[in-house]
């Protein structure tokens, strides 16, 4: 009894430090690289233009957004967004995120499959995320096998999500990393320190899948284990 209590204490604690370690991890770097300049002193909206337009991308804007690493690419509207830090900054970091969301327009441009096939599957895993866990709960508390089972189906969209999420983000910081180069934002010497902002970032998404993956999982023996 002791042990098992233990050992889901232990599963908690590793599931609520995965996504606190990524956090601080893309915090810091970006912190670190937000202090260095590129030497080619381009603002986040400079390279962000210049990115598309040297991919004759003319229809996606670039606009300034509030908060701090609130940077997206919305596909309804057509426009990247870069926190006020990054649109203005002329840093490493600010480059490297300015290019990474320019990565997504560019996928948009290309129909990139997982970044169609994520957007196609979005509301499902939207609601999915919201429902699956009530019902879940309502499974455990009634002795409701139904229920779980359903609520671990729904569960199963909203992590699918997230996994097709991962190569559409990695793809992504390939695209800005060749991006970064080939137009002269950065040189050589840069690309390493460059390409730990892109790293960093990208944990997020690789701990929040981990998360997803192992709840999911746990559920499913659950199901299992009442079976039998």
């Amino acid at each position: 009894m002791l042990g098992g209590l233990g050992g889901y204490i232990i599963y908690i604690v590793l599931l609520m430090a995965i996504p606190i370690w990524a956090q601080s991890k893309v915090k810091s770097t970006y912190k670190k690289y937000s202090k260095k300049a590129t030497s080619s002193y381009m603002t986040g909206a400079e390279v962000a233009r210049k990115i598309l337009n040297d991919n004759g991308i003319y229809d996606v804007q670039v606009e300034e957004t509030r908060g701090t690493l609130s940077d997206h690419y919305d596909p309804r509207k057509k426009v990247v967004r870069l926190s006020s830090s990054n649109y203005h900054g002329q840093s490493m970091a600010s480059s490297a995120i300015a290019a990474h969301e320019v990565g997504h327009a560019i996928q948009d441009a290309e129909s990139y499959a997982f970044l169609r096939f994520r957007h196609a599957i979005f509301p499902l895993a939207s609601f999915g995320e919201k429902i699956s866990f009530l019902l879940i709960l309502a499974g455990i508390i009634f002795s409701a096998m139904n229920l779980l089972l359903i609520g671990i189906v729904f569960m199963s969209f909203a992590v699918l999500f997230q996994l097709v999420t991962l190569p559409v983000e990695f793809d992504a910081s390939n695209r800005a990393m060749a991006q970064l180069v080939s137009t002269g934002v950065i040189r050589n010497n840069e690309e390493r320190e460059t390409k730990k902002v892109l790293n960093a970032a990208a944990l997020t998404y690789v701990a929040a899948a981990l998360v997803a993956v192992a709840e999911l999982i746990r559920f499913i023996l659950m199901f299992v284990a009442s079976e039998d």
